[in-house]
């Protein structure tokens, strides 16, 4: 695959299914894998936020990857997040994510340190040399870019193997700041599920978000749609999406574990702790008119 051409489109954040042990459940998560590339998502981004990645050991962080690559069989590609706590770790899995085929990883900055600018590109550096292959730090709001903002995209542009960024934030003026420095040197992705479309008139290539799970199919045939100019549906799907999504973030767990099993058949789990714990239940049936109402804007 073309690495001028992959990194594009819409991506689901993968789940990573949780078992009673608090282990990955890997056959829901083959489950998972095979319904998302049925839809022809462009890609899945593995073992992020919404894949609990940095809650995982590290054996099950490769053996989570080694399942999905299995499952795709190189029909879409797949990026994983390799952050830890610690560069050395890190390393090791983008290093384990080249072995067995990633198309790409993608890390988050130092985690719970500050330390400004020079450590982060310190830990995106070691981890971009260790795998050698695209990669994509994962900026989160406005936590994740120290110092001056236009030289730290600059210093971005010198990390070796660098070809792109995921933008967690709904900060539109950002991502198009980024664009203008950055040119087509850096794929930018949004991760912001609530503001797919906004984010493509900002330079964004494509978005990365939880909630492709669920409505992978439906929000790229709207970004789709939206591209090609037509604006009432996507003004019509997003501001349901928003609704939606603002409402069901304080539970978004337990919405979304629900929500899944009624439309896929697939449980995604427990959370592992203390991720989600003390979000509330769903009522089946109000669930159900929630996936009802989205999918009828695209009537």
């Amino acid at each position: 695959m073309n690495n001028q051409t992959q990194f594009k489109g819409l991506w689901p954040a993968l789940f990573t299914p949780v078992s009673e042990n608090e282990r990955p459940n890997f056959a829901q998560l083959e489950k998972l894998c095979d319904t998302l590339v049925t839809q022809e998502v462009d890609g899945l981004y593995v073992l992020g936020s919404t894949g609990q990645g940095i809650l995982f050991n590290d054996e099950d962080r490769k053996q989570v990857l080694e399942t999905v690559l299995t499952v795709v069989k190189g029909r879409i590609p797949v990026m994983v997040q390799v952050g830890t706590l610690a560069t050395r770790d890190a390393c090791k899995l983008a290093e384990h994510a080249s072995e067995v085929g990633a198309a790409a990883v993608s890390s988050v900055g130092p985690i719970y340190f500050g330390g400004g600018p020079k450590m982060a590109l310190h830990h995106y550096s070691e981890i971009a040399k260790a795998g050698q292959l695209p990669f994509f730090p994962y900026q989160l709001g406005n936590n994740s870019i120290p110092g001056n903002f236009e030289d730290f995209i600059a210093a971005v542009l010198e990390i070796p193997f660098i070809e792109g960024m995921k933008l967690t934030t709904g900060n539109m003026l950002e991502i198009s700041r980024i664009h203008n420095i950055a040119g087509d040197k850096l794929k930018l992705f949004s991760g912001a599920d609530e503001l797919i479309c906004q984010a493509a008139l900002s330079g964004t290539v494509g978005a990365i978000g939880t909630f492709y799970n669920l409505w992978g199919a439906e929000c790229k045939y709207v970004l789709n749609k939206f591209k090609a100019g037509d604006f009432e549906l996507a003004r019509r799907f997003m501001l349901e999406f928003q609704r939606i999504i603002e409402y069901v973030l304080p539970n978004i767990w337990t919405f979304l574990r629900v929500a899944m099993q009624q439309k896929y058949q697939i449980d995604i789990g427990d959370t592992v702790a203390p991720l989600a714990k003390g979000q509330g239940t769903w009522d089946a049936e109000e669930v159900r008119k929630i996936l009802n109402q989205l999918e009828s804007t695209l009537k």
